[in-house]
């Protein structure tokens, strides 16, 4: 059974940081791609960072230069870094995972409550 447990989401101050975490288990993780998409509120889900198996990655525009995405092969985890966090960036963030960055969608975690605010 594939299980992606995200953790790290909370309140935090315009300009703030935080780091997700997703850990996965039931897949071979070394060899899929993963992802972070945001649902902000009223919003549909839009994918905001992928990496491939081979540490490949790519950012959507709205967050470039502010999010970075790494995985850890040893510990089945892959983790968002984020910066300069902005009040838009608020929304629930899921960490998502396929066997290559075209089926990222195969899998999804239950989401995890970021909100930026003063």
């Amino acid at each position: 059974q594939v299980q992606l447990v995200e953790s790290g989401g909370g309140l935090v101050q315009p300009g703030g940081s935080l780091t997700l975490s997703c850990a996965a288990s039931g897949i071979i993780f070394r060899a899929n791609a993963m992802g972070w998409y945001r649902q902000a509120p009223g919003k549909q889900r839009e994918l905001i960072a992928a990496i491939t198996s081979g540490g490949s990655t790519n950012y959507d525009d709205s967050v470039k230069g502010r999010f970075t995405i790494s995985r850890d092969n040893a510990k089945n985890t892959v983790y968002l870094q984020m910066n300069s966090l902005k009040p838009e960036d608020t929304g629930v963030y899921y960490c998502v995972s396929g066997g290559s960055y075209a089926r990222l969608q195969d899998y999804w975690g239950q989401g995890t409550q970021v909100t930026v605010s003063s």
